[in-house]
């Protein structure tokens, strides 16, 4: 925040490969800053910081208009096709230092395919290396971002049918991070409208938070 009427929200992203991780910050940054593509390799190697433009009158706090910037670092899938487990923990966590060290980071978003199931999570997951690298607080600050969620609807289901018919796996991490989650569906809406249902949804949990943000050392 750098005065009364902006706000800067900090996010990470964190996912397997091929979850969708690049084109989720696309939409978030409102650009095409990360390199997205369909390959049988992860595509995404480095941790890369984009900044959105700033979004004037996105929101109102304490009777005021607030312009809204958004950064957003994306991080390599986990596990990697290419890169070692310790070589993408430790650029993760040097990433996180290097640009939210002192700013801090509002939230982790999980980014998982609504289209494929969620199983049992063992020591090279993502949500081990958020718990390891953001530490106890790490519920506090992460929320799922479910993608490709047109495909739930394409199926036939709601999305109370879908979460209620999700693994324990699933429902367990839910019951953990206080259900944040979010549905990101790209058939038929606008970028601009996915772009505002995902952000609304966003700062919905900062706020729950009271605008904390978790700082790294």
């Amino acid at each position: 925040m750098t005065d009364s009427n902006k706000m800067t929200i900090n996010l990470a992203l964190f996912g397997m490969t091929q979850s969708g991780k690049s084109s989720a910050g696309n939409i978030l940054l409102g650009s095409t800053d990360f390199h997205s593509a369909f390959a049988p390799c992860s595509v995404t190697k480095d941790c890369t910081l984009g900044r959105s433009c700033h979004l004037r009158g996105f929101m109102r706090r304490g009777g005021q208009e607030i312009t809204l910037q958004v950064q957003v670092l994306d991080t390599p899938g986990y596990p990697h096709s290419k890169l070692s487990k310790k070589h993408v923990k430790q650029e993760v966590k040097e990433a996180l230092k290097h640009h939210f060290g002192q700013e801090g980071l509002h939230l982790a978003l999980l980014v998982q395919r609504a289209d494929m199931p969620f199983c049992e999570q063992g020591p090279s997951s993502p949500v081990q290396m958020i718990q390891e690298l953001l530490g106890h607080a790490w519920k506090n600050y992460t929320a799922i971002l479910f993608t490709h969620a047109e495909k739930i609807e394409a199926a036939g289901f709601s999305e109370d049918e879908y979460l209620r018919e999700a693994s324990d796996t699933l429902l367990t991490l839910l019951n953990s991070i206080q259900h944040r989650y979010i549905f990101q569906y790209k058939k038929g809406n606008s970028l601009n409208e996915q772009r505002t249902n995902v952000l609304e949804r966003i700062m919905e949990f900062i706020k729950e938070n009271c605008y904390q943000v978790l700082t790294f050392k």
